[in-house]
């Protein structure tokens, strides 16, 4: 059985995106994309919603030649995962092993968790916000920036619950910090 985990990059101030739809702030510098990487390195299936998946749609046809080696060390670890997009608007999915699903039906990602040999990590807080309330998500992992934006698009939804256990933390030399809950049951 594989857990579902909420990794997200967010402002201080809990957001993010801010209220232009801007998240440039939020770039993890080498070190903070190194961590990153070897956090999803063990990942079977990426859970998105129609917006994340496509930003992260870039790294399928990305040129990669000359990027550092934790670009292409992303690039290689996502296009190997499998990937679930839910999307009313989508048409099709442009990307190699994904599938585009309708409808966020939390008894199918109840199943899908329990058929996965490996985690599975749902990016974007509007789909994540859907799986919070569903009761779904097993672990919480922010990479909160030092950085204030002041509005925009939350992190995390208002009128959802939960008691967390603090299971680890790490600060990098940018002033990122990282942290990692998991949900008590």
């Amino acid at each position: 059985m594989g857990a579902l985990v909420y990794s997200v990059i967010c402002s201080l101030d809990g957001y993010v995106a801010d209220e232009h739809g801007s998240f440039d702030w939020a770039e993890p510098d080498p070190e903070v994309h190194r961590f990153l990487n070897d956090l999803i390195r063990p990942i079977g299936t990426h859970l998105y919603g129609r917006r994340t998946y496509e930003v992260m749609l870039a790294w399928e046809t990305l040129p990669l030649d000359d990027e550092p080696p934790h670009m292409r060390d992303f690039a290689e670890l996502w296009l190997a995962a499998d990937k679930v997009v839910y999307s009313r608007t989508l048409d099709r999915v442009r990307s190699a092993r994904t599938r585009l699903e309708r409808e966020f039906d939390p008894d199918a990602v109840r199943t899908l968790k329990e058929a996965a040999s490996a985690d599975l990590v749902i990016g974007g807080p509007v789909l994540a916000a859907h799986a919070l309330g569903a009761g779904l998500v097993d672990e919480h992992q922010f990479f909160v920036v030092p950085v204030v934006v002041g509005g925009g698009l939350r992190a995390l939804p208002d009128g959802v619950r939960f008691d967390l256990r603090l299971v680890d933390e790490r600060r990098f030399t940018d002033g990122t910090v990282f942290l990692r809950y998991r949900t008590r049951r």
